[in-house]
């Protein structure tokens, strides 16, 4: 296979580029290049406020689970088949499998995708915690600019739970429209010939349909949490990149800086753009195991860590866009995380987020179990792709409790 980037300058059939850097196989390279194809900001880390993670090697490649398209097969193979680039397993707060593929090391920062509204999610929950903003405010009360929008009687927590009715489709697979409007207004994808450039605030301007009432179904639009980023902005008078390094990454003892992508006038791509080393994001996992606690004290209220099970809207995500991706589990959301149901105790729910292309955490606080992997799969979303990385989850999960 031809290796991307590998020489200098790379030849033709080899250059990663803003057109093809989240395709198969040029995002091996670009999601782990990220700040190099798009515009990004730091999200800085405390170099003297490291978190230590011990290490507890326990050999989970050998693990058997069930692959809804392979049948039975070991952990490792299924790493493989899912374009792994890297998997770290926490039990108790320590590192018991830690791997990596194509060209990783444990301090690369990878995209996270989606799994980015995961951290708005707890930045919104630290700001709430600070008294610094009101998940009950309209969002125009912050952006009345949007007045004439369709986000017009939308509060902040119907945005952080993915249940305001904005008329927009979330397919991958599409060519032309607003999503591929969204990207170039982001800077994920490139203008055509003649266009004018854009931004992400001018992108909301053009959302002025509603595809339903606001606090209805789970409804996925990823522009909502890119608007929460600014809404943050709004009401604390500074940049969303400043506020999550403060906030969240400092406070909870990253090892690394983080960055995330933003538009020609510095909008965060909050939605899917901010890039960490996996030993972080499974940090980010033991936060919430640990009640919200980090390295410095308390980030966000325990309490706020327990209703995301407790309120999570069963009705809601049944009714949604993407219960039938995973229709075989028993699934809801709240503040921009996934809540997998394993009993009827809400406390015994795993919690975990979901990026396009195989990015995932997984964390069970009854447990103390965290996984967190990063992927440069082709297909951005399906439900075999889900479910397999589900199975995987459980299979090593029980393999834990087992020891």
């Amino acid at each position: 296979m031809t290796q991307m980037m590998d020489t200098f300058p790379a030849a033709p059939q080899a250059q990663v580029t803003l057109d093809n850097w989240r395709q198969a196989p040029f995002s091996r390279w670009g999601f782990q290049h990220v700040r190099e194809i798009v515009p990004s900001a730091e999200i800085s880390n405390r170099p003297d406020g490291v978190a230590p993670l011990e290490e507890k090697p326990i050999d989970l490649m050998s693990v058997q689970m069930a692959h809804p398209e392979a049948g039975t097969i070991p952990l490792e193979a299924y790493l493989q088949s899912s374009d792994t680039d890297g998997l770290v397993v926490l039990r108790g707060g320590a590192v018991v499998t830690e791997c990596y593929a194509n060209g990783m090391k444990p301090d690369s920062p990878h995209i996270l995708m989606s799994v980015s509204k995961s951290l708005l999610g707890l930045l919104a929950g630290a700001l709430e915690h600070k008294g610094l903003l009101d998940p009950e405010l309209l969002v125009v009360d912050l952006v009345p600019e949007l007045a004439s929008t369709a986000y017009a009687g939308a509060t902040i927590r119907q945005l952080l739970d993915m249940r305001a009715g904005i008329h927009f489709l979330e397919d991958y697979e599409l060519t032309s429209g607003p999503i591929i409007e969204y990207r170039k207004a982001t800077n994920w994808n490139p203008l055509g010939p003649g266009e004018e450039a854009t931004d992400l605030r001018r992108f909301f301007l053009t959302l002025t349909e509603n595809d339903g009432p606001h606090g209805g179904r789970f409804h996925y639009v990823s522009p909502n949490t890119d608007l929460l980023a600014w809404v943050m902005e709004r009401a604390t008078g500074r940049r969303y990149a400043d506020l999550l390094s403060e906030m969240v990454w400092k406070p909870l003892g990253a090892q690394t800086s983080a960055y995330i992508t933003v538009d020609r006038l510095g909008a965060p791509r909050a939605a899917g753009g901010v890039c960490t080393s996996l030993r972080d994001l499974a940090r980010v996992g033991q936060l919430l195991v640990n009640g919200g606690k980090g390295a410095d004290g308390q980030i966000v209220e325990r309490a706020w860590v327990d209703d995301l099970a407790i309120a999570a809207d069963l009705d809601a995500w049944q009714q949604g866009d993407f219960q039938p991706l995973l229709s075989d589990y028993s699934v809801r959301y709240r503040n921009k995380w996934y809540v997998l149901d394993h009993t009827p105790n809400p406390a015994e729910s795993t919690l975990f987020g979901i990026g396009i292309h195989g990015q995932n955490v997984f964390v069970d606080r009854a447990n103390d179990i965290v996984m967190a992997k990063f992927s440069s799969q082709a297909i951005a979303l399906d439900a075999t792709g889900l479910s397999a990385t589900i199975e995987a989850y459980l299979a090593v999960r029980e393999r834990l409790l087992a020891a």
